[in-house]
């Protein structure tokens, strides 16, 4: 949710933490500070709201130095005010830190720290941590008051550290909470995310959980010595380009994303599918009969239907379970159980608690990310990448179309092990290959989405409706509606509206219908024939050619004929621009919703 930016070298700072923490602001935050250094002079400035008011501040407090630090903070503890924003002090003006995650035990640090004569003027949880290491900091190395301090503490921490009294070093901890260093000849660029590295450096660090580093000009120490990795992207991806937001680019860049996924990883004469990521636990994986699928929000989405691919065509017992509470269950697993973790970001709190309660119990863990060198890549040891690219806006979209082209290839490549045969297999990955013209063909109507958006624009309440492959996709689409307009949306199974649900139907509750030609048609149609009965407009999502379907809907959006178990990822791409188009119209933040933060590292 905060997210932190450093920088040490020979250049002049404030730009490139700045610019580090306007590439981060994509997760949403309420407030902003930074803190640069001059020799042993510290000077800090910081700002509620959006970044440009802390602009506006430095223009007539303009800060000089070749090292510093800043954050941007979605507030959790204390409310949003400038003496809650990062960074933090120690009593003496001495030392300064940002912070991005959790103390869970600051309360019983606090009063102790109390007791012993500090004195506190913030809400946060954060001081704590600043009072700490002043207690430990007695004349000697920084980074070993951080290491003392960090002993005491309960919780999460991406944390950057600086002391005018030990100057021109910037120090480095995480634990469950992401944070990288840039090297590039002479200058180090530290971050919560990679995008704000990528215009400055292409070796990056990822400090593991536990790890302490030290960074000053010339030097990186890391407690144990780490092998740089190249970033996967260039700093352009992570601009909007021509478009007005992140969101349109990263619909609209949904045919690279399947190309991207699939390239080089069909095998047409085997009918199968090579992900090198699984060669290490392939002889594991044939000897699994039941997978557990973890995830949240959106990629839960993507588990939902990924199960009906693996239990359909690779013949595995699949099941799905939402990562915040799979943790607190008591899951029988066994030797012949996998649990797949499946995460945009491989940073997502709740998903990482629960994949490190499985490696406890010894459960074979894979892991389907986005982000390489992510937290959940590292922990899981095998896995496959989704090869997305960086998906700024918050709501995801072409993260999701990679994750569901992911868990097709999965499916092939656990299938191909059992009892599906190559003509199945084939079958599956030629539609894979075509899929990405698919897409663009999809999006073609975008000028048709936009007008029944103006259209629908009048509304405040929607049903999703789908079933089996496209039940998921409804619950996404009323995801996608709520996250960026906030407008109500619901997602529900076709089936179950006569249960209960269907009271609510009437002239003024339009539904959304996912109703492809595929072996539960006829059950959607009925469903549509049950709202329009009721006096419900409807707007259709079906397959060309169906000409029946527009004697029964008001409106219809077609996609092309494809398999049964890859429909979803054409069908989601109209309401995810229905959700963006209604979302300009209302004038709401797209790219950077209220309330919600790209990556939630916390819980």
């Amino acid at each position: 949710m905060c997210r932190v930016s450093g920088y040490i070298g020979k250049k002049d700072a404030l730009p490139i933490i700045m610019d580090g923490l306007r590439r981060q602001s994509y997760g949403g935050y309420d407030s902003a500070g930074v803190l640069i250094g001059d020799g042993f002079n510290l000077a800090c400035v910081k700002a509620v709201g959006k970044l440009e008011n802390l602009e506006k501040k430095l223009e007539n407090q303009p800060l000089k130095g070749n090292w510093g630090l800043g954050q941007i903070r979605w507030a959790t503890h204390g409310a949003v005010t400038e003496i809650n924003a990062h960074p933090h002090q120690d009593c003496k003006r001495n030392i300064f830190l940002v912070h991005n995650g959790i103390i869970e035990n600051y309360r019983d640090l606090k009063e102790q720290l109390i007791k012993e004569g500090h004195t506190f003027s913030s809400g946060t949880d954060t001081e704590v941590l600043a009072h700490l290491i002043e207690k430990y900091f007695q004349g000697n190395l920084l980074e070993e008051a951080v290491r003392r301090a960090l002993k005491d503490v309960r919780g999460t921490y991406g944390l950057l550290v600086v002391a005018g009294n030990d100057p021109e070093k910037i120090v480095a901890a995480r634990l469950s909470s992401p944070l990288l260093i840039g090297i590039n000849n002479g200058e180090y660029i530290l971050a919560s995310d990679p995008t704000a590295i990528a215009p400055y450096a292409r070796r990056i660090i990822n400090l593991d959980d536990y790890e302490i580093a030290t960074v000053s000009q010339d030097d990186l120490r890391v407690i144990k010595e780490k092998i740089p990795v190249f970033l996967e992207f260039t700093a352009e991806e992570t601009e909007k380009g021509e478009c007005p937001h992140f969101m349109l680019k990263e619909i609209m860049a949904q045919p690279e994303t399947i190309e991207n996924a699939i390239r080089g990883r069909l095998l047409f004469e085997e009918g199968a599918v090579k992900l090198g990521g699984l060669d290490s636990v392939s002889a594991q994986l044939k000897k699994i009969n039941r997978l557990i699928l973890i995830a949240c929000g959106t990629a839960n989405y993507a588990a939902r239907i990924g199960k009906y691919m693996l239990e359909e065509y690779a013949g595995i017992s699949a099941e799905v379970d939402v990562a915040s509470e799979f943790r607190y269950r008591k899951p029988m697993v066994d030797e012949k159980t996998a649990v797949i973790f499946i995460s945009q970001s491989g940073e997502t709190a709740d998903t990482l608690a629960a994949l490190k309660e499985m490696k406890k119990k010894g459960v074979l863990t894979i892991g389907i990310t986005n982000v390489v060198g992510s937290s959940m890549a590292r922990e899981t040891g095998s896995g496959v990448y989704i090869r997305s690219g960086p998906e700024i806006a918050v709501a995801s979209t072409k993260a999701f179309l990679g994750q569901l082209t992911t868990l097709a290839m999965l499916t092939v490549y656990l299938g191909r092990q059992r009892n599906m045969s190559l003509v199945t297999g084939g079958r599956i990955i030629s539609e894979l290959s075509n899929l990405p013209e698919f897409a663009r063909q999809v999006l073609k109507s975008a000028p048709q989405i936009e007008k029944l958006a103006k259209k629908y624009s009048e509304f405040k309440n929607f049903w999703f409706i789908g079933r089996k492959y496209n039940f998921p996709i409804a619950l996404e689409g009323a995801l996608k509606l709520k996250e960026i307009s906030y407008l109500h949306a619901e997602g529900a199974a076709g089936g179950e509206l006569k249960h209960g649900p269907l009271a609510l139907i009437d002239e003024n509750f339009p539904t959304i219908a996912l109703c492809p030609s595929d072996s539960v048609y006829e059950k959607m149609i009925s469903n549509i024939q049950e709202i329009k009965a009721r006096g419900g407009p409807v707007l259709a999502i079906a397959t060309e050619g169906n000409k029946e379907i527009k004697e029964i809907a008001d409106d219809v959006i077609f996609i092309p004929k494809t398999l049964e178990m890859l429909t979803p990822m054409l069908s989601v791409i109209p309401l995810q621009l229905f959700a963006y188009y209604m979302a300009a119209l209302l004038g709401c933040d797209i790219d950077k919703p209220r309330n919600l933060a790209k990556s939630c590292t916390v819980e």
